[in-house]
């Protein structure tokens, strides 16, 4: 499952869609000056330009105050000239992420990170939705995997991936187990799995023996080694599995197009095109 020409098709999408709301504004907000944040925020800011948007970088000092990381988050969420807002996480030690995150007006919350959005999507009303889980279930209805009925297997349960990715394909039908660092005896879940979504953050994690013949998996681990970078999935399960997303090409290229797309999807919001619920 390839993701760099499906995340082609959605920026297209995305450039043609700015070219009809007009002036188009994401803010990115970096808190010190963590090298892989860094990169990250560069290739944010590359392909916000390709879409046509208009970019603010505001990169703060990693002494700064709790209090003034939240009147910088308060200014950008008041300001008409932004549509959407990404926080680059991890903060530095000292500063409360959780905190830091309801400074953001909802509706600008581009990561689909704030309570309010969480809420939202637990309910069953997705508003603005974590990037990567969209870009998972994009590439998943791409390529026609199957999920009413089916198994999925999700190994992971963070507030960006795991969890968020577990209530989409329960929204879609699936019978979801979420798996993690203390589930006992793992395989004994992913061999059951139809759809298998890696998200552990640990290399090889998921060996070709415990992925079910025939199933979809996708590999959102991005790891570096001494081999160069690798996913949490034994690129020898592309022998058993039907369908798996490369390390890297796969998920990550999605991730950068689904925030562009909710980048346009709180614009429609700011315009009232879209009612946001309040």
């Amino acid at each position: 499952m390839e993701g760099r020409p499906l995340a082609e098709r959605i920026r297209a999408q995305v450039a043609e869609e700015v070219r009809e709301l007009g002036d188009v504004g994401l803010a990115t907000v970096q808190v010190g000056e963590d090298p892989a944040s860094t990169i990250y925020i560069r290739l944010k800011h590359e392909a916000a330009a390709a879409a046509g948007f208009r970019s603010v970088d505001r990169k703060l000092s990693a002494d700064l105050s709790q209090d003034d990381l939240a009147s910088e988050l308060t200014a950008l969420s008041a300001d008409d000239s932004i549509d959407g807002i990404l926080l680059q996480l991890p903060l530095p030690d000292g500063l409360d992420e959780a905190a830091a995150v309801v400074a953001i007006d909802p509706a600008k919350d581009v990561d689909g990170v704030h309570p309010f959005n969480a809420g939202q999507l637990y309910l069953g009303r997705p508003t603005l939705v974590p990037a990567t889980p969209l870009g998972i279930m994009a590439l998943l209805e791409e390529h026609q995997v199957r999920l009413d009925g089916a198994r999925a297997v999700v190994i992971g349960r963070s507030d960006i991936v795991g969890k968020p990715i577990a209530h989409l394909l329960l929204q879609a039908n699936a019978t979801v187990t979420l798996c993690h660092s203390h589930t006992d005896e793992l395989e004994r879940h992913t061999l059951d799995a139809d759809v298998l979504i890696v998200a552990a953050g640990v290399p090889a994690i998921v060996s070709p023996e415990m992925v079910k013949s025939g199933a979809a998996v996708v590999d959102v681990g991005i790891n570096r080694t001494d081999a160069g970078l690798v996913g949490d999935v034994d690129p020898g399960a592309v022998s058993v599995a039907h369908l798996l997303t490369p390390v890297p090409g796969g998920v990550g290229p999605m991730t950068i197009a689904m925030v562009l797309a909710n980048t346009v999807r709180a614009a429609r919001y700011r315009r009232g095109v879209l009612a946001f619920p309040r």
